[in-house]
């Protein structure tokens, strides 16, 4: 898999266990403590979260972190 199709299906599955939580990116953001902005370009694939970022995101949606990593 390369970078591209990487981050494009890690939006996805960060935008799907979001909506699955019953999230929106705004409350997902403040729980992750990042921007609503930047919430937005993860999930679009604009933005490329490092594994802090991705901590953060499995933290706010009481997930262990592989489960966000796990897209198939």
């Amino acid at each position: 898999m390369d970078e591209e199709v990487f981050y494009r299906e890690l939006g996805r599955r960060i935008k799907f266990l979001r909506e699955k939580a019953g999230l929106t990116q705004e409350k997902l953001a403040e729980k992750s403590g990042i921007s609503l902005d930047y919430m937005g370009k993860i999930e679009v694939s604009i933005n490329k979260p490092g594994l802090k970022t991705i901590l953060k995101l499995a933290d706010a949606l009481k997930l262990e972190p592989y489960k966000i990593l796990k897209f198939k």
